[in-house]
């Protein structure tokens, strides 16, 4: 996780000058110890995905990842997919036989 805020610092127990020192010389702040991860549930046969926070070697505090914390993670995908691409893109993308412009039939 990373923070592009100096809020996101603070709530995290940095002083405000420091976190805003920080973001102003870099575009962003790697946040050490918290990430999130995907679990499996045999009950429901669903994934849900968990905010992990390291609190020491061996304790950890886990809750229900909020959507705001997905703008603040890199290398995992959206669960929710990025709202800027269009359902089409989204159905070719899934489409097993996709063979690009051959797939589509032109008028002329």
């Amino acid at each position: 996780m990373f923070a592009d805020q100096a809020g996101q610092l603070q709530q995290r127990g940095m002083s405000r000058r420091n976190a805003l020192m920080l973001v102003a010389n870099q575009t962003a702040v790697p946040i050490e110890g918290e990430w999130l991860e995907a679990f499996w549930c045999d009950e429901c046969q669903q994934t849900t995905w968990y905010h992990i926070h390291k609190c020491s070697d061996r304790s950890y505090e886990i809750s229900l990842a909020p959507q705001e914390l997905w703008q603040q993670v890199s290398g995992v995908i959206d669960a929710f997919g990025n709202p800027s691409v269009g359902e089409f893109t989204r159905k070719s993308a899934r489409y097993v036989g996709y063979q690009g412009l051959k797939g589509f039939q032109f008028v002329s």
